[in-house]
């Protein structure tokens, strides 16, 4: 099992980000994950740094954990050709370290920043199979002329392909895009605090389902679940901690074409604090994580990536890696 650090681009500037994320090396985290967005869920004391430039500068100032993206969208805003590119580099300087995880996208992100009509699931789908197609051909030839649905190179190479294939793992928060994930990617992404019976009878079954459709040996993918945690001695500080993070409890109807980050921070605010920490697993108590992460693990997610939603992260991270990571090394394996 793996334990490891989301850093959370929307909360926080690349300078903060990074010292948070070395920290989380130095304190035994094996890895540390960072979200691609163009835009954060709130625009006052928002941040959206450039995941692609700030992942050279975390490779470069860290030796050992594993580092990648949970998630970008490697369909709209970027090209697959530039994705191939840019995590050809980083595998190439960091290699055996660098995972791609990638997803459909949301229109948050992508529609400001290119101006395009937001298509439905079946396309988004569609893309992101395409784009996963194009960049493994990328890696793995030279002069790829290749003419997809939605995407078209013309004699194209990669001139610094990573020696190690960088995995890509797919999210998913439904069944289709889960079949997709054992398919065709080396590993699979999802969030927790979405009730039990989605992951039990409905993500983790499409991902054995893909997998044998594909032929694949069962363990052959990656089962990774960004786990959102409150923790801290203070439980009422954990609680007011969640505030930061209110727009997760919205449901997909609430924030259904929200585009503005301003109108996602209000739709957030106006929830009360007890809605805004139903994701999260709240406690002062390291013994009740320990009883609220087992189950995940016990569904068969390996490595377990935990995203703390208070502003002291430092302070998250000390506590965290004193009271609770040893407790889960030494119960969970």
């Amino acid at each position: 099992m793996k334990l490891g650090y989301k850093a959370s681009a929307e909360q926080f500037g690349p300078n903060e980000l990074l010292a948070f994320s070395c920290l989380a090396e130095e304190l035994g985290f094996d890895s540390v994950f960072v979200s691609d967005h163009f835009q954060p869920w709130k625009h006052n004391d928002g941040h959206a740094p450039s995941a692609l430039a700030w992942l050279g500068a975390l490779g470069a100032r860290t030796r050992r954990a594993v580092i990648g993206t949970s998630v970008l969208t490697p369909t709209f805003r970027y090209h697959p050709s530039v994705v191939a590119q840019v995590f050809g580099t980083l595998g190439t300087m960091f290699p055996g370290r660098v995972v791609l995880g990638v997803g459909t996208g949301e229109s948050l992100n992508e529609v400001p920043a290119i101006s395009i009509k937001w298509p439905g699931a079946k396309e988004r789908r569609d893309r992101l199979r395409e784009s996963i197609t194009l960049i493994n051909k990328l890696w793995t030839e030279d002069r790829v002329t290749f003419e997809g649905q939605f995407y078209r190179t013309e004699g194209a190479t990669i001139y610094d392909k990573p020696r190690h294939k960088v995995p890509i793992w797919v999210a998913a928060s439904g069944p289709l895009a889960a079949a997709m994930a054992g398919q065709v990617a080396e590993g699979f992404i999802c969030t927790s605090g979405k009730g039990t019976t989605l992951y039990r009878d409905t993500l983790l079954p499409k991902v054995d389902e893909g997998l044998k459709r594909a032929g694949r040996p069962g363990n052959s993918i990656e089962r990774m679940i960004e786990v959102k945690v409150s923790f801290d001695t203070d439980f009422d500080r954990a609680m007011e901690d969640t505030r930061h993070w209110a727009a997760l409890a919205l449901t997909p109807e609430e924030k259904m074409n929200v585009e503005d980050p301003l109108e996602m921070e209000r739709l957030a605010a106006a929830l009360p604090l007890e809605r805004a920490a139903s994701r999260w697993i709240v406690s002062a108590d390291p013994e009740e994580q320990l009883a609220q992460i087992r189950p995940y693990v016990e569904l068969g997610f390996t490595h377990l990536v935990f995203h703390a939603p208070g502003p002291d992260q430092p302070r998250f991270l000390k506590l965290y890696a004193e009271q609770v990571v040893p407790l889960l090394r030494s119960k969970l394996g």
